[in-house]
């Protein structure tokens, strides 16, 4: 049974292998995991979450219907869960194997078997009970061979022999010593005797009392050699060690060379089969809590259709920001979102803290977690991968002594052009905040005519209100290459206060500026009311 090429991640060796090549890795990278807060609701401690992401379609179904057996079957994450502490401590085995001597090696290969079946055991038990609920493939292939192997003629015998094995070596307590003394009495040789199942007693009188035992035999002591490591120096302790060492090693040879055989044939491989599903095991573990953390907060997840890549489709219902619903208490609020062939970018305008990053980030995250294998934060959705996600959101990087902050960000701009195709989103958040309105806004008139140029998805949430009277000018200018078209969202305000709703619409600077100047009392009517009052308090 060749369990070597198994996956719960790839549906065959084919797909694991391009993935590994850098076939159908996006670019994704560590930055934009963090600015978007995934790398935090997952925290893997084993692997980088950018080695993950795919643009395979057969490999995020495959995903997504092995985290849907998982969350259908409560038993599986609890088996998943049990074996990363059994599969970390074969590792930690493997490490010390290494650097450890014969003898030591021997019992690490021992235990490390204890572990290897106590893995088989884990899965066997669980697998076993779900089969005939799982749907996916992941986990109905593993459970086919993990049965198969547990229920072996094989696998009994090997649990046969270790249980024979271990009874004899787990069992030795003690040795017996001879020396041999020459005319003088002094040490002339000496050598292992008997390996015993017992630990030699002493043979003190008050020691006899208490076990109320006067017999001598050969497991009573009549004389301690030395008060073992006592006033000897380090040398004399090495030389004991190694002495004592050298002599057990040679009585465990005999009985467990063969031994290590096996275990270098037969249970190495199979180990390494486990241990190489470590990374992907964390994966599903932290990415199922995170689904069912959601759930139990009430927000909506969904699997959503996979379109083509060259379809640059983005649509979903009811969106929202997953990292923000497990951080507040207010209900979630959602959103629709869908780049068409009227927008494939949108520029988000509206009062400060109106939910224009929120929105931004949930897109970027909706994006990410479908190219994981992972359900969406949405009621439902259709998306194509992309080949990368590029965020610009505010740097907290002081590093402007050679550009300044204005030209850090044009840096940072410039990078994301060397690197985006057609099939690329782009995440602009703030992006050319470090200057005035005007500069920004002539800046910001160029990136998107780039970007529109370029036929990526973009969301540039953006203070720059000017913005909104260009896009028509933009659109012109880019339509003879087949430009995307760019339109305009905004983050709504209903009776006067921020919805967080996001609508499409052209957005109206004055009322923002409107609404900025009465959260502070600067509205006309209140410098009124205040100006009135002090004249009556005269």
């Amino acid at each position: 049974m060749d369990l070597t090429n198994f996956s719960l991640l790839y549906p065959d060796a084919e797909s694991q292998r391009a993935h590994y090549s850098g076939k159908d890795r996006p670019d994704i990278d560590a930055d934009v995991v963090e600015q978007l807060g995934l790398g935090e609701m997952l925290d893997l401690k084993n692997s980088d979450l950018s080695d993950f992401f795919t643009t395979d379609p057969r490999v995020i179904t495959y995903r997504m219907a092995t985290f849907g057996d998982i969350l259908a079957n409560e038993p599986l994450i609890k088996m998943l869960g049990d074996l990363i502490p059994v599969l970390s401590d074969v590792m930690e085995l493997r490490r010390l194997e290494a650097d450890s001597g014969d003898t030591e090696s021997y019992l690490l290969s021992i235990t490390e078997i204890e572990l290897y079946i106590s893995s088989i055991e884990i899965l066997h038990g669980t697998l076993k009970a779900v089969k005939d609920n799982l749907k996916g493939d992941a986990f109905r292939t593993l459970a086919d061979r993990i049965i198969e192997l547990a229920e072996s003629d094989y696998y009994r015998n090997l649990n046969q022999k270790l249980a024979e094995l271990t009874s004899r070596v787990r069992e030795i307590k003690s040795v017996t010593v001879g020396v041999n003394l020459d005319a003088q009495l002094r040490p002339k040789n000496a050598g292992v005797l008997s390996i015993n199942n017992e630990p030699f007693r002493s043979g003190d009188v008050m020691e006899k009392i208490l076990r109320l035992d006067f017999r001598n035999d050969e497991y009573t002591c009549i004389a301690n050699l030395v008060p073992f490591g006592r006033k000897q120096s380090e040398d004399q302790k090495m030389a004991l060690s190694m002495a004592f060492n050298s002599a057990i090693n040679e009585v465990y040879k005999s009985s467990l060379r063969s031994w290590k055989k096996i275990v270098q044939s037969y249970v190495l491989e199979n180990t390494d089969f486990l241990l190489n599903l470590m990374p992907e095991i964390e994966l599903l573990v932290k990415g199922t809590r995170l689904v069912q953390s959601l759930r139990e907060r009430g927000c909506a997840l969904c699997m959503p259709t996979i379109a083509p890549a060259e379809a640059h489709t983005f649509r979903a219902t009811g969106l929202y920001n997953p990292a923000v619903a497990l951080k507040i208490e207010d209900e979630v609020v959602t959103n629709d979102l869908i780049f068409d062939e009227n927008a494939a970018i949108y520029i988000l305008s509206g009062p400060n803290r109106g939910g224009k990053s929120v929105i931004t980030c949930a897109l970027g995250l909706a994006q990410t977690m479908m190219q994981l294998g992972l359900y969406v934060p949405a009621e439902s959705a259709e998306i194509s991968p992309c080949d990368g996600v590029f965020t610009h959101f505010p740097s907290v990087s002081t590093d402007t002594i050679d550009h300044g902050r204005l030209g850090e960000e044009c840096v940072r701009l410039g990078d994301i052009f060397d690197r985006l195709s057609a099939e690329s989103l782009v995440l602009l958040d703030e992006s050319l905040s470090s200057t005035g309105s005007f500069e920004g806004a002539a800046i910001a008139t160029e990136v998107l005519a780039g970007l529109s140029r370029a036929g990526c998805r973009c969301l540039f949430s953006t203070h720059l209100h000017e913005l909104a009277a260009e896009i028509d000018s933009i659109n012109e200018r880019t339509a003879a290459f087949g430009g995307g078209r760019i339109d305009t969202l905004v983050a709504g305000i209903e009776d006067g206060k921020r919805s967080f709703k996001i609508h499409r619409a052209k957005p109206d600077g004055k009322s923002y500026a409107r609404d900025i100047a009465a959260k502070y009392g600067l509205s006309y009517e209140n410098i009124m009311k205040k100006i009135e009052e002090k004249s009556e308090d005269k």
